[in-house]
Order: structure tokens, then C-alpha cells, then sequence
């Protein structure tokens, strides 16, 4: 068996299973696979991190598992394009909605299929020579997401145990646009109950997402399909160095480079370039253009201002023609940049990986075709103001006790919130207490944005 190991992919919830349209079809474009799981040219063995060869003829399936609490969006897949590359028994669905309320995710949709759930995970992880870790994607928002998805992480770890290293990607309530009220309340509980199930969360906002689309790509009325293409992106490009030649960088160096204490592992994740499909023969960036781009706001999918805060670490994945030279200049250019500041304690090391494979994209999408791309992920003191918000709008609801009968009639007892409040207050104060630690000539006189 060739290649560098396996990586199991788990999308959970509406908004986990969209984005796994996104992934597959990208991933299916990247290594030649057509909508039926048959390889077209099967010129290394790349291909195999996340996919697995199936039967006798040259066909592949992902790596992945897929559940939702109900059936309509994973029955969207078993009828849709792609419905004969995935095995069926990777599909769960139940049959009842999880009605956006993590208790009953995490209670009574859990009864129903976290052994089922857990049960495909471990067949798919039978098939794997050198299983390395689990890309997990989920919204921690709505019921399933954030209640469910926190129960199969618990048991992912409670069988695979602490060495396999588990990486999320998290749909995060944003700060405008709440489709659902309680939203606050199932973000804080999902954030508190798997804190310490998750090695790396990346989060990303929808708001962020719209604003990319709106103002850089220039869609005007974004769709789901659009956001979730941008995460697709940021998502190949981010595993790019796990699958193809090049220099590398682990999930577990991942970790190591970018985790310095366990609690503070919410990075964030930029990516470039950000070229609208109408400006495709414009694109031709020096490294060091996109390098600069990466660590733009406009190119950021959360809210919050870095240059607020400092970076611990920071850790970059280029792709496509990019060279080593040309990566170093470009970074020493960043570091003397006054609003780029590390604290103290950190070496200010930036750990690269870098895939000679150039990225390739959905034909039809909205982003233009480039030779190079790059996925910065920093950890940054200045997310606490993401975690600020959400527990802002946490203690408005919870000072009325607005809508905790539903969550005690699940099964959830009200101290849960207390702990969940009081949790991620001390998260904020983990990063304030890392601002804190690096003298600096240039302190804001507010904590603002």
C-alpha cells in the first residue's frame, strides 16, 4: 500500500452533509474520478487517503461517513449525481428531526444512532492500512450538528483513543444573520460538552462566507452551494500536502505547531486567492502577493480583527507553483509588518507545507481558475471576540431562562448551562490571559475589534 495513510472523513447535520456535496465533488475533479466512483486515470495513489478501492473493476470509494437525524438532505445524495459513489451503508439517516435543540441531538437522537453511526465509522476504519486521523464537519448551531455530532466525537475518542487525532471543521452561528433563536445556547452547550474531544476546530461563519461571495466574488444572492464550494476549497487545499508529494505537515504536527495549550485549539483559517470567475485571465500572483492576501481580513472565514490580537503560531499550505526562496522572502516581509505580532513566548516559526499539484476547480463555480493557492491557519488571541458574542447573546437568553424547558425536557439539567456559560468565559479569559503575557509597545486601550 502506497500513499501516506488514511483519513476518515464524518459530516454530520444539514449543513455537514452540504459541505460533504462540496468536498466530494472537488475531491472527484483533484484526483480523477468520475460521478460514479470509477477512476479515470489512475496515475498514482493519491487518491487513496480518502478514497478506498471497491470490487474488482478500477472503482473507488470516500472514506467518509455521513448522518443526519432525518432523511431529507442524505436522500438529496442517494438519488442525486454522485449516488453511486458512495456506499449506502455509510448513509444514516433517522427519521425525526433533532428540532434544533443539542439536548435532544445529544439524548434521544443519539438512543437512536450513534451505534449505528459508530458502527460504519468502524467498518470504513477496518479498510484503512494507516488510519491517521478524522476530518469531522458539522454546524454547532442547530440540534444535530452541535448535540449528536458531540456524542460520536466522545465515542470516536472513547475507541480509537487520544492518538488519533481529530480535526473539525465548525459552521458557527454568525453574528447577524441567526436563522434560529437558540442557536447560542446549542453552540455554548456543543462547545463546552466536546472542548476536550477535538485536537483542532476551525470555525467558520456563514457571515464571513457571504461577505466573500458579495463583495470578492461578486455572487449577489450566495446559495448554500456557493458557501460551501469556498469551504471545499479551503478544504483541499488544507489536506493537499496529506495526499500528494511535497512537503508535508501532518495532522498530528498540525497539532503540535499550532495547539500550544489543549483549550486554545480554535485556529484561524484564511485562504487565497479569493478571483472572481470573471476575472480569470487576470490571475497570475507572485508568492509573495498571495502570501499577503492569505493574511487578509476579506480573506478570513470568521469575524474577528488579528491585528487586535497576537499570534501563537501559524501554520501555512501552499499549492501549486510556489517556490521555497519565494515562501521565505514573503514571510519575513509579513513578520516586519507592525499589526503582525506574536507573543513572546512563541519563536515566531511559521510551519510550512507546500504540494507541488496545483488546485483545481469545480467547472462553473465562482472562483477563477489559478496555478497556486494558500491556506493560512494562525492561532490568534483575537477569536475570543467570535467566543465574546456568542456568549453575550447566551446570558440575554438565559437571564429570562427563554426556552430552557425545552432542553430540560430532554433531558438536560439546567446546571449544564451554567457550566457551558461558565466554560467558555473561561476560554475567553485563556486568551486574554495569552494577550496578557507579551509585553508590547503598541496595547489597545479597548478590547474592541
Amino acid at each position: 500500500m502506497g500513499g501516506k495513510g488514511e483519513i476518515i472523513q464524518i459530516h454530520i447535520g444539514q449543513a455537514g452533509v452540504q459541505i460533504a456535496n462540496a468536498c466530494w465533488e472537488l475531491y472527484c475533479h483533484e484526483h480523477g474520478i468520475m460521478y460514479n466512483g470509477r477512476l479515470m486515470k489512475p496515475c498514482d495513489d493519491s487518491f487513496l487517503t480518502f478514497f478506498e478501492i471497491s470490487g474488482m473493476q478500477p472503482t473507488v470509494q470516500p472514506r467518509l461517513v455521513m448522518i443526519d437525524t432525518e432523511p431529507t438532505v442524505i436522500d438529496e445524495i442517494r438519488t442525486g449525481a454522485y449516488r453511486n459513489l458512495f456506499h449506502p451503508d455509510t448513509l444514516i439517516t433517522g427519521k425525526d428531526d433533532s428540532g434544533s435543540n443539542f439536548a435532544r441531538g445529544y439524548n434521544l437522537m443519539a438512543s437512536e444512532l450513534l451505534n449505528r453511526a459508530m458502527n460504519a465509522i468502524r467498518r470504513v476504519a477496518d479498510h484503512c492500512h494507516n488510519l491517521r486521523g478524522f476530518l469531522i464537519f458539522r454546524s454547532i448551531g442547530g440540534g444535530t450538528g452541535s448535540g449528536l455530532g458531540t456524542r460520536i466525537m466522545e465515542k470516536l475518542v472513547e475507541d480509537f483513543g487520544k492518538k488519533m487525532t481529530v480535526v473539525e471543521f465548525l459552521v458557527y452561528p454568525s453574528p447577524s444573520i441567526s436563522p434560529v433563536i437558540v442557536e447560542p445556547y446549542n453552540a455554548l452547550l456543543s462547545t463546552h460538552f466536546s472542548m476536550d474531544y477535538a485536537d483542532v476546530s476551525f470555525i467558520v461563519d456563514n457571515e464571513a462566507l457571504y461577505d466573500i461571495c458579495a463583495q470578492t466574488l461578486n455572487v449577489p444572492a450566495p446559495t448554500y452551494t456557493n458557501l460551501n464550494r469556498i469551504i471545499g476549497q479551503v478544504v483541499a487545499a488544507f489536506t493537499a500536502t496529506q495526499r500528494f508529494s511535497g512537503q508535508s505537515v501532518s495532522f498530528q504536527e498540525l497539532q503540535t505547531n499550532l495547539v500550544p495549550y489543549p483549550r486554545i485549539h480554535y485556529p484561524l483559517l484564511n485562504y487565497a486567492p479569493l478571483v472572481p470567475v470573471s476575472h480569470s485571465e487576470f490571475v497570475d500572483l507572485s508568492t509573495a502577493q498571495l502570501t499577503s492576501q492569505c493574511f487578509s481580513m476579506s480573506n478570513q472565514m470568521v469575524r474577528c480583527n488579528p491585528e487586535h490580537g497576537k499570534y501563537m503560531a501559524c501554520v501555512l499550505f501552499y499549492r501549486g507553483e510556489v517556490a521555497p526562496n519565494e515562501i521565505n522572502l514573503a514571510l519575513e516581509n509579513i513578520k516586519r509588518s507592525k499589526s503582525f505580532r506574536f507573543v513572546d513566548w512563541s519563536p515566531t516559526g511559521f510551519k510550512i507545507g507546500v504540494s507541488p499539484v496545483p488546485p483545481v476547480f469545480v467547472p462553473h463555480g465562482d472562483l477563477a481558475p489559478t496555478k497556486s493557492a494558500c491556506v493560512a491557519i494562525s492561532n490568534n488571541t483575537n477569536i475570543r471576540m467570535a467566543w465574546c458574542r456568542l456568549v453575550n447573546k447566551f446570558d440575554k437568553l438565559y437571564q429570562r431562562r427563554a426556552f430552557v424547558y425545552h432542553y430540560v425536557g430532554e433531558g438536560l439539567e439546567e446546571g449544564n448551562f451554567n457550566e457551558a456559560s461558565e466554560n467558555i468565559c473561561q476560554l475567553v479569559h485563556d486568551y486574554i490571559e495569552v494577550d496578557a503575557s507579551a509585553p508590547t509597545s503598541r496595547r489597545e486601550s479597548n478590547d474592541g475589534e
